[in-house]
């Protein structure tokens, strides 16, 4: 690839994916972004989020039913995806770490890398989902 040339707009989208633990859509970007550039479009930070995952910056995280988000975290990790809340969190566990690599091992192949995302219901909407049934039995 061509030598980039350098972008505010793109350097304070990287910025802001970077900083958030929330795993932000595109329209989050551009809602946080264009308080600084009030005249960017929703476009150019579609191209610019695109550049940057190409460019292994961050991560695309597809949600399924709902708009990709995004991860600051490029270092490989695995997603944990609420299907109450929809929230998204990062997890972290040494049984994954090198995934890629011991089953590249017996693979007759060339594996570039991989993606695991667990899906249920996080502890906070289990908490509410139990408090919501106590409240029922109560009544």
């Amino acid at each position: 690839m061509a030598t980039l040339k350098y972008s505010r707009q793109r350097e304070s989208i990287r910025e802001f994916v970077k900083a958030s633990k929330e795993h932000p859509t595109a329209d989050d970007v551009y809602a946080s972004i264009r308080k600084e550039y009030p005249n960017i479009s929703l476009g150019t930070v579609y191209r610019n989020l695109s550049l940057l995952v190409e460019l292994d910056e961050i991560v695309k995280v597809p949600t399924g039913d709902g708009p990709d988000r995004f991860d600051g975290n490029a270092k490989p990790h695995s997603h944990f995806i609420c299907t109450r809340c929809h929230n998204i969190f990062d997890i972290e566990d040494e049984h994954l770490t090198g995934l890629t690599e011991r089953i590249a091992k017996n693979f007759d192949g060339e594996i570039h890398g991989h993606r695991t995302t667990f899906y249920g219901i996080c502890k906070e909407c289990l908490e509410n989902k139990s408090q919501e049934l106590k409240k029922k039995k109560t009544s």
